[in-house]
Formats: C-alpha cells, structure tokens, sequence
C-alpha cells in the first residue's frame, strides 16, 4: 500500500492541509502542514482536514492498544502499572521501580527488556544519571513499561519471553487484533517501531475511532480499564512536564497519547476524539492542533487553553506564539 507521501501526490483533491503556524515578532517564519480528524460522540465525522482516510504510523499513540492487547492476553495490569504500559515515560526513578516491580512480579529482569538503552526524556533526571557516571539504559528508554507488559503478558500465557518483538508471536497478533477491532480497519502496514515493537499502521480517522473507544467503553471492561487508569495516573503516561500529562490534569476525563513523528490523539470524556498527523514530523504544534480540531468539532476544551499555543522566544522571552490555523 502507498504511503502518505505517496497519496498526497497521487490525489487529484487536497492533500495535506496548513495546521499551524510559527509567527516571530510577527512573521510569519513556519508553517506545519499535516492532517487532523475530530469525532463527534456518536462516531461521526465532524471535522477532516487533508488525508484523514490515509494510513499514518502511529507510533507511540499506538501504546493504549498494545496496553490493552497485554490486558487481554492475561498480565496483571490495574492502575499505575495499566498507565505506564500504555505510555512513554519520562524515565524518571518512579517510573524505573515500577517497571523493575512489573518485571520481577513475571520472574523476569531488567535485562528480559528488548527496548534499546536511552537515556530518561526528563532532564533532571538525566543529568544526575550523567554526574553520577551511570550510562544509558533499556530501563531508562520510554518504552520501557510497553515492554514490560508485553514480557508479562508472555510469562502468564506460556508465551516464549525471548522473541516476544517478532511480529508473528502471540503477544504481537493479539495487538494486531486489538488493533483492528477498535479501528475497524485492516492493518494497512505492518512496521518495526523505534522501541523494536511491531507498529500497525492504520487511517488517521481510524486511530481517533480506536481511543474513542476507549473512552466510550463499558466502565469495568478492559477497554475502559485501560482508558481509567491513563486518566487517574497521567505522571505514568509521561511524567514531570510532559504535555501528556499536564493536558490530562488540565482536562479531567480526558486521555492523550502523542506518538513520534507528530502524531497525537485526545479524546474528551465525552467521547469527542482527534487525531493529528503532522507531516513534517514536529510534535511541537500538535497539542494546539488536537485542541482546535476537537473545539471545531463541539468538543469543550476551554479548561486546556494554555496549551492552545506554544510561545515562541526571542532572548528569552515571548516574541511570538506557534498556533493551529483554522480551516479556510
């Protein structure tokens, strides 16, 4: 199947669309073109803007899914442990012990994770490892708790532990499953993440339709469990500062997974639902982008609008913002 490069140029409608703009001291230097997508709560579409209907990669957007995949297939998931398999951490020391507790409680150890060593997104935590002369590691790598679950998933089920990232193995087909049934769509790629997981790609408006589902689902079912505990822990789904999380406390009810490459999902409690896909790859508009959409399309986001624009400095201080664009 062609990708989004691909379809862009061999459409003869629109393609990707303005989504935001970078002014400084006002100029207008940037401009971010993508797509983005808004549900309405009874699924509809509300708002499209450019190639809604195309595959994306979603990256780490993806990881509610996958978390709900290890659920299913039988890891004793509930609360923190729930969030963080469904988030990327800031590899902070919290975040390090419960991944550490996760594994020990399949029999397994730091070194069963098959996520690459990285050093912690959280800054202060990164630099106390580097003063303390301690290297990079998989623990510390923010797919770390996503891994986790799936290696204990593989240890309830029998699964075998050492090849758990092939993209045939069980824990990986029941993702694709899980994947798909929310979507409603058929795997329209099948890739190899950053982390080393399988990543299955699927339509923009698909990936809002999957984490409307969440949100939407039966309180006390698998799928609202997943979507529960990524809204009462967001410090498990990023950390200290992490826009994820500050936008979950800003919007209670809410759940928000970015993924690499500028992708991001929100849904309201209400069951509004955006999917963003900024094609130059920048995630730093994207939460400006979801909010809009999702406001576009009568969702209430006015407790959120701090993050509606992202200042632009100059020696330090605002000289500009960086803000979506509506649609024309």
């Amino acid at each position: 199947m062609p990708d989004l490069v691909q379809l862009a140029g061999e459409r003869s409608g629109p393609g990707f669309v303005p989504l935001a703009e970078v002014v400084r001291s006002g100029f207008v230097e940037s401009v971010h073109y993508g797509s983005a997508v808004a549900l309405a709560p009874d699924g509809g579409v509300a708002v499209a803007r450019g190639l809604v209907d195309a595959p994306v990669l979603p990256r780490s957007s993806a990881k509610p899914f996958q978390a709900l995949a290890c659920l299913l297939s039988g890891a004793d998931l509930r609360g923190p442990r729930l969030a963080i398999a469904a988030g990327s951490h800031t590899g902070e020391d919290f975040h390090v012990r419960l991944v550490a507790e996760m594994l020990g409680e399949a029999g397994l150890g730091l070194e069963a994770l098959g996520c690459p060593a990285d050093w912690p997104e959280d800054e202060a935590t990164r630099h106390a490892l580097i003063r303390d002369g301690l290297p990079a590691s998989r623990e510390r790598m923010n797919c770390s708790g996503k891994h986790a679950a799936m290696l204990a998933a593989c240890a309830v089920s029998g699964w075998p532990v050492d090849s758990y990232l092939d993209a045939g193995h069980p824990v990986q087909r029941r993702v694709r499953e899980v994947v798909e049934e929310l979507s409603g769509e058929k795997a329209a790629h099948v890739a190899v993440d950053g982390c080393g997981a399988p990543l299955f790609g699927l339509s923009l408006a698909g990936l809002a339709r999957a984490v409307q589902r969440l949100v939407l689902a039966t309180a006390g079912t698998a799928p609202r469990l997943v979507a529960d505990a990524m809204r009462e822990h967001p410090e498990y789904v990023g950390g200290t500062g992490h826009v994820n999380t500050s936008l979950m406390r800003a919007l209670p009810g809410a759940v928000a997974k970015g993924g690499a490459e500028g992708v991001l999902v929100v849904a309201l409690a209400d069951g509004h639902a955006a999917a963003v896909k900024v094609i130059d790859g920048s995630p730093r508009a994207t939460t400006a982008i979801a909010l809009a959409t999702l406001r576009a399309a009568g969702g209430d986001v006015a407790a959120a609008e701090e993050f509606a624009s992202v200042p632009v400095l100059g020696g330090g201080l605002p000289v500009g913002e960086i803000h979506a664009l509506r649609d024309k």
